[in-house]
């Protein structure tokens, strides 16, 4: 009789989701001592999830990661599935029943929501979907977003919140020749945004922006960064946290922002000014937002433990449009255990439970920010993914070894009539993305619907 995981019955895994965590537990499930069958399941005709869709278009540097999943989609124990939504076009259940395993790495998909009056209003937007809408995400092509006013506020400080902000202070000339999507650069150029006020709750010392992205907005060409120097003026907890080994990062953000602050006004276009203990208590507007009033915050507590809590005292920002970047929730699939209050997946180092602290569930499995939160870089995804699978192995003696994997995948979404597509069409999407490009001088010119990527695809 034979074991799971030799020739004559592979351990078959799908794996929802093919973003970095995706790609990961693909890598470590190939380089295991069994043999496997690996079902790379993706909602949209595109792989790479985030590093396509959410890296900001002038750093791509950052989408180098995209040579390491193309690497090990040419291994043949990988099978990739495009255009299937779990949940939708094949049930939760019945994935666990055509594979061994189901490992679900499809991240945190949603803004979390600031709870306040007006958040609403029109010209309230969330940062993934202007992220996405720049990067060409099909999901977003069709939004609009108002430049025409003078002021714009981002709510939020950390790096999403820093993408945000620069792409409306870069000049066109700064942008044209990333992989930008068209209609978006076209919206970009017609901007008649001059201020952008990046507004965080807590200091600056607790600001979790990358230094490195800092630095960028002194390069910007026409845009002025800038900080109140009274705003640096660190309470003694705060000069604790950056003075120890801990807080070196945060000391090279206070570093940098005390150049902001002692940046000279040459009459550039724009100002991006940063500011800091401020939480928004409403949005006001006839009709579409006008005006955000913000509580004034003070720090309390420990180095490290330090809250942000009201004074009372008010302060108003009038602007035109708002983005809201203050963390990020999984969204629950129907069939698979979720977590509200974190909006992840409930888990125990990667093996699913039927709920925060309960009893694992046989054959499903979880990585990435839907298991753990949005937190980390691309690259922490790997030991993420890895802890993931280790756990997956430990549990293959207890795994139901009769399943038909891709063949009776592939018998469901046949019966439900879905497009669906394999890495050989992507690469045509992908080729011809790369051609479009050339002609403007860019990485690449996105298709930015799916009916265009599914017909250049041949599905």
């Amino acid at each position: 009789m034979s074991s799971l995981g030799d020739e004559s019955n592979p351990l078959r895994v799908a794996i929802v989701g093919s973003g970095p965590s995706g790609f990961y537990a693909t890598e470590a499930l190939i380089k295991s001592s069994l043999i496997v069958e690996i079902d790379l399941i993706e909602r949209l005709p595109a792989p790479f999830g985030l590093v396509r869709n959410g890296v900001a278009p002038d750093h791509p540097k950052l989408k180098q990661a995209i040579k390491v999943y193309k690497k090990v989609a040419q291994n043949p124990e990988f099978n990739f599935v495009g255009n299937v939504t779990v949940g939708v076009d094949i049930k939760a259940e019945e994935l666990q029943q055509t594979h061994h395993a189901v490992i679900y790495t499809c991240g945190a998909e949603t803004d979390r929501r600031l709870g306040i009056p007006g958040e609403d209003l029109p010209g309230s937007h969330t940062a993934t979907e202007f992220v996405g809408w720049y990067n060409g995400h099909p999901d977003y092509r069709d939004r609009t977003f108002d430049l025409s006013h003078e002021t714009a506020v981002v709510i939020g400080q950390g790096n999403v919140a820093a993408d945000v902000a620069r792409i409306l202070a870069k000049s066109v000339d700064e942008l044209k020749q990333t992989d930008i999507a068209q209609h978006a650069l076209d919206v970009l150029a017609e901007s008649r945004v001059r201020t952008i006020y990046v507004v965080g709750r807590r200091g600056p010392a607790q600001a979790k922006f990358a230094s490195k992205e800092l630095k960028e907005f002194l390069e910007i060409e026409n845009c002025r960064p800038y900080i109140d120097p009274a705003e640096l003026e660190l309470n003694e907890a705060s000069q604790l946290e950056i003075d120890s080994k801990e807080g070196r990062g945060n000391k090279k953000n206070i570093e940098i922002f005390h150049q902001f602050a002692g940046s000279e006004d040459t009459g550039k276009q724009r100002v991006c000014i940063a500011t800091f203990l401020k939480s928004p208590l409403r949005l006001e507007g006839e009709g579409r937002l006008q005006k955000i009033i913000f509580e004034t915050n003070e720090l309390s507590g420990e180095p490290f433990r330090q809250s942000a809590k009201g004074t009372g005292q008010t302060t108003e920002i009038d602007c035109g449009i708002m983005f809201r970047s203050i963390g990020y929730n999984g969204v629950p699939i129907e069939g698979v255990p979720f977590y509200e209050r974190w909006g992840t997946i409930p888990n125990d180092a990667g093996r699913i439970t039927s709920e925060q602290g309960g009893a694992t569930v046989p054959g499903l499995y979880t990585a990435g920010w839907i298991k753990r939160g949005p937190s980390g870089i691309i690259g922490t995804n790997r030991a993420c993914a890895v802890e993931t699978v280790e756990a997956l192995l430990e549990d293959v003696g207890e795994l139901d070894t009769d399943k038909p994997g891709r063949e009776g995948l592939y018998k469901i979404l046949n019966s439900n009539n879905v497009s669906y597509i394999d890495y050989a069409q992507w690469e045509k999407i992908d080729a011809a993305e790369v051609a479009a490009g050339e002609l403007k001088s860019k990485p690449r010119e996105k298709f930015t619907r799916r009916t265009e990527m599914l017909e250049v695809a041949g599905s």
